[in-house]
């Protein structure tokens, strides 16, 4: 279990360079990136220097944009910040002590075992309540009720079962747990330290903001965020909470990416590689060994495509173009 104590150290900026000109070895995968309609913008960083930024279409790089999915990444951030602070005693706790007032009559015994880090990994075992059934639970009056009276399809810590109501049942965790609302704790935890905007974001019918979908975030914002990730937490997060947010527990059924908490993992080569993933091609990419973060936004309305389409796209565009220019 991960150690609880405070973040006594004062967070310091991300040390990102001014703008510059494009660094001239990206031209080719610059081009290619306009090319990929849906894409809107494009920031590479390295080694703390913006060395590309391009606004191709849609909103400018330091407006906000919904990043989609990308928010289950930030929602994992906010549990290993509360843990940091003694708000949750870590991955192992049961979640079912503190939802005990919205679980269902006559529970599954189940989900006495599902753990804080089941719900970060996709691992509860509930049925999912993203893809075909979004729809549906979106439109209950209780989300947190809803995802919890899903059924059982595999036991709590089995396969991966991509679903928003995971994530948004952590948010409602980090509500009652620390009696704030996840947007407060969102900009007093990251936002703050990062100098990022993170305006309020939609909430489901009792208040709680959504838990891993729908957050806006500016796609320099977005570029901020992964680089703190690579700077091993810059003291926003315990370096350990890095670790366990990027170390494989899981796998996707669609693209075959491992998984950790929060973030997919898929190596160019050699190169360990995180990134996460939202809706419509919303990526924050981290390769630590290259000392590269790279923020892409898109059409958050057009379907990307799970592991073909747009999304494989932007894979290709950092895997055949991007890193290849500057390894």
């Amino acid at each position: 279990m991960l150690t609880r104590r405070l973040l006594l150290a004062t967070p310091a900026l991300l040390p990102l360079a001014a703008r510059a000109e494009a660094d001239p070895r990206l031209g080719p995968a610059l081009d290619a990136a306009e090319a990929l309609a849906p894409l809107h913008n494009l920031i590479v960083a390295r080694n703390g220097a913006v060395i590309a930024e391009r606004h191709y279409r849609g909103p400018p790089p330091d407006r906000p944009a919904n990043v989609k999915s990308v928010s289950k990444s930030v929602i994992a951030a906010l549990v290993g910040a509360a843990i940091a602070r003694g708000h949750l005693e870590g991955p192992d706790q049961p979640i079912a002590p503190i939802l005990r007032d919205r679980l269902p009559a006559n529970p599954d015994p189940r989900l006495a075992r599902i753990t804080i880090g089941n719900l970060l990994s996709m691992q509860a075992g509930l049925e999912r309540t993203s893809g075909a059934y979004y729809g549906q639970w979106v439109a209950s009056r209780d989300w947190v009720r809803a995802a919890l009276a899903r059924p059982f399809v595999a036991d709590p810590g089995g396969p991966m079962l991509y679903s928003t109501g995971n994530t948004h049942l952590l948010s409602a965790i980090l509500t009652r747990v620390t009696g704030r609302s996840t947007h407060a704790l969102a900009r007093d935890w990251l936002a703050g330290p990062l100098d990022i905007a993170l305006p309020p974001w939609p909430r489901d019918p009792q208040g709680i903001f959504f838990g891993g979908n729908d957050m806006l975030m500016s796609p320099r914002g977005l570029l901020r965020f992964a680089e703190m990730h690579r700077l091993n937490g810059q003291n926003v997060l315990r370096p350990d909470w890095i670790t366990a947010c990027w170390t494989p527990r899981t796998a996707s059924a669609f693209t075959g990416d491992a998984y950790g908490y929060g973030w997919f993992l898929r190596p160019i080569g050699q190169q360990p590689r995180f990134y996460a993933w939202g809706f419509g091609g919303q990526m924050a990419h981290v390769l630590p060994g290259l000392g590269l973060s790279i923020a892409m936004t898109s059409d958050p309305n057009q379907r990307s495509g799970g592991a073909g389409g747009h999304a494989r796209a932007l894979h290709e565009l950092v895997e055949q173009a991007i890193v290849p220019a500057l390894a």
